[in-house]
């Protein structure tokens, strides 16, 4: 097996939504924050909570797929199959 290093490209478009579905989660964490500190009802804070862990799951989807789409393919055409494991295993651990 190769042990060659690819180099990772991220389309800038994609990369911009990325990190604006990034902020929306953290703007809403941040309102979680808030609601905490303020006593407000808990029903309320689970709620918000539930579209963090929405946002960042989608974000992780977006991720996923852009790096099938790109990274991995351009690894198994570079024979960079450690490249391959690590991504299989970190989407093991995200699932």
């Amino acid at each position: 097996m190769m042990d060659i290093k690819h180099s990772h490209f991220h389309s800038p478009e994609e990369k911009k939504k990325q990190l604006n579905r990034i902020s929306k989660a953290i703007g809403h964490l941040q309102h979680v924050k808030v609601m905490m500190e303020n006593d407000e009802d808990c029903a309320d804070v689970l709620m918000q909570l539930t579209a963090v862990n929405a946002a960042l799951k989608n974000l992780g989807k977006e991720i996923i797929n852009e790096h099938m789409t790109h990274c991995i393919v351009h690894a198994i055409e570079d024979g960079d199959m450690k490249e391959v494991e690590e991504f299989r295993e970190a989407i093991k651990k995200f699932i």
